[in-house]
């Protein structure tokens, strides 16, 4: 299954061989390209031990070697959000 925006995933050598040190890597697009079976580009941020983004990479891997570690958010709807109701009372100051 391809990743989403805003998963992460721990990205080791059985993703690619260049990863022989093994990073946190948080998605921000997979490319649409055309690559080998099995394999994408995917652009995102390497992260450090805290979850903080420390680099912005553009990576290729293969699919079946991505272990992910968080997943994205869940979609919210347009307007989700409850406005505020307001009471009527004028508040001078």
């Amino acid at each position: 299954m391809l990743p989403r925006s805003g998963d992460v995933l721990h990205v080791t050598r059985e993703a690619s061989v260049q990863f022989v040190e093994p990073m946190l890597f948080r998605v921000i697009r997979v490319h649409d390209w055309p690559t080998y079976d099995g394999w994408v580009w995917l652009d995102g941020y390497e992260l450090n031990a805290s979850g903080e983004a420390v680099e912005r990479r553009s990576i290729f891997v293969r699919i079946a070697g991505l272990m992910p570690v968080g997943s994205a958010p869940a979609v919210r709807t347009r307007n989700a959000r409850v406005p505020r109701r307001r009471t009527g009372k004028l508040h001078l100051i």
